[in-house]
């Protein structure tokens, strides 16, 4: 699947003709499905899934325990990384679900078109009504949806009686659109919460995050299911221990590597459970055991990029952009030290919507130098002058670069110490996005 695919074709198309931003309403895709027939109307059990970080992930677990206990499952996914099919998984009744097929998304692209009639629309909007349209054709059991902003006016937000509502991790992110303080946030996230629904809350750094969810849940009446409370993860010998009202769960570590994976992994297995799925144990370990997540502290090892780096070196990315993401990545790495003191050299693009002084802070005592690169598949990234002062601002020695190439052959070509060092691109899933794909890695 590439850029010249017909489906990528009929969504550049698309994006001509209407707004690529962000404009947080439901009005207009509830128009567009009614003209559909309502497809959101005609799916399977669904898991809503809506966080500041964590809900891919969430997702990726949620998919893998169901599919390792024979349940077929849909999963969308927003953004995506190379190909737009990304954000459509089919699920199959007896095997793993499939990335959309070419021709079918471009159907389904052309069909919500001419169904919209040339009204007033975001493609977002388009795009998530060609979501509903594609699982309401294909039977499965299960359906996995991942807010793609906030969640209150989230296109996603039509589903009425899901199975269970999702909220992992709350922090500052998309400040612009949703509110400059961590409860408006929390209070955005909430916006998916239904009545009578069961809830579950992942880990909180903040306080007042559980406090206005749980709040949202009581008016409506929506049990709540919170992490800490209802349930707990933590490592025990290399093993992940999962403990809720019903015992505990002696399981593999999760495949994704980081703490936050085993908070992550708890939080599908409790999802899934007060979904009414019941997932038997032996799934769920396997689930764990094989969920995988690109761009997630995913480690490099083929591909040019890869060949440019010192041998022995590792190369690491992740496509986390805010504060919460820099913390949970710097407490990954960290613990990967406690192994291998190895000297960290970031790679870093970002966005001009994100707040890069709070995601640098997280490396600060960790990084021994700073790339800044251009983001060339946005028109909104920092250039990397300015996001090299953001670093230095945070504590950071930094520089500007012209690509990751040029960053890692710098230090490549002139590091003689040993070890030999740990390089990590981040900072976006733009760049990540074109990383993977210069690696010949596109998610399947």
């Amino acid at each position: 699947m590439t850029k010249t695919s017909l489906a990528a074709a009929s969504i550049e198309a698309l994006m001509e003709r209407h707004d690529k931003g962000i404009d947080l309403s439901l009005d207009r895709v509830r128009r567009l499905l009614a003209v559909l027939g309502d497809p959101q109307n005609r799916l399977p059990p669904v898991i809503h899934v809506a966080g500041t970080n964590g809900k891919g992930s969430v997702t990726a677990f949620c998919r893998a325990i169901l599919e390792a206990g024979g349940t077929s499952v849909h999963v969308h996914t927003s953004p995506h990384l190379v190909n737009w099919h990304e954000r459509y998984r089919l699920g199959r009744k007896g095997g793993p679900g499939q990335l959309v097929d070419d021709a079918e998304l471009a159907e389904a692209v052309e069909t919500v078109s001419r169904a919209n009639d040339g009204q007033p629309i975001t493609v977002f909007e388009i795009l998530t009504a060609v979501t509903f349209l594609l699982f309401s054709r294909h039977p499965a059991e299960a359906a996995v949806l991942e807010v793609g902003l906030g969640g209150r006016f989230d296109a996603t937000n039509v589903i009425q009686r899901p199975a269970v509502s999702v909220i992992t991790s709350v922090s500052l992110d998309h400040q612009s659109y949703l509110g400059d303080r961590v409860e408006l946030i929390a209070a955005e996230k909430g916006g998916i919460i239904k009545k009578g629904t069961p809830l579950v809350i992942g880990q909180q750094s903040e306080p007042v995050v559980l406090e206005v969810l749980t709040a949202m849940a009581d008016r409506v009446g929506a049990p709540v299911m919170a992490y800490g409370e209802g349930f707990f993860a933590y490592e025990e010998r290399g093993r992940l221990v999962y403990q809720d009202e019903a015992g505990l769960l002696d399981l593999p570590l999760p495949r994704l590597p980081g703490r936050h994976q085993m908070v992550n992994a708890a939080t599908a297995i409790a999802a899934l459970r007060h979904a009414g799925f019941a997932p038997s144990d032996r799934a769920i370990e396997a689930g764990i055991a094989q969920a995988e997540w690109p761009a997630r502290l995913q480690r490099i090892t083929s591909g040019p990029l890869a060949r440019i780096v010192t041998p022995g070196a590792e190369l690491w990315l992740d496509g986390g952009h805010n504060p919460g993401a820099g913390a949970a990545i710097a407490e990954t790495i960290a613990d990967m030290e406690d192994k291998v003191q190895r000297p960290l050299f970031l790679i870093v693009g970002m966005l001009r919507t994100k707040d890069p002084i709070g995601f640098f802070e997280a490396f600060s005592g960790m990084a021994r130098h700073v790339f800044t690169v251009p983001v060339d598949a946005s028109d909104a990234g920092f250039e990397p002058d300015d996001l090299a002062d953001a670093a230095l601002d945070a504590g950071l020695d930094a520089e500007p670069c012209a690509s990751v190439e040029e960053a890692l052959r710098l230090v490549s070509t002139n590091w003689q110490a040993t070890p030999a060092p740990r390089f990590l691109i981040c900072g976006s899933l733009y760049l990540a996005g074109a990383v993977l794909a210069q690696s010949g890695l596109a998610p399947r």
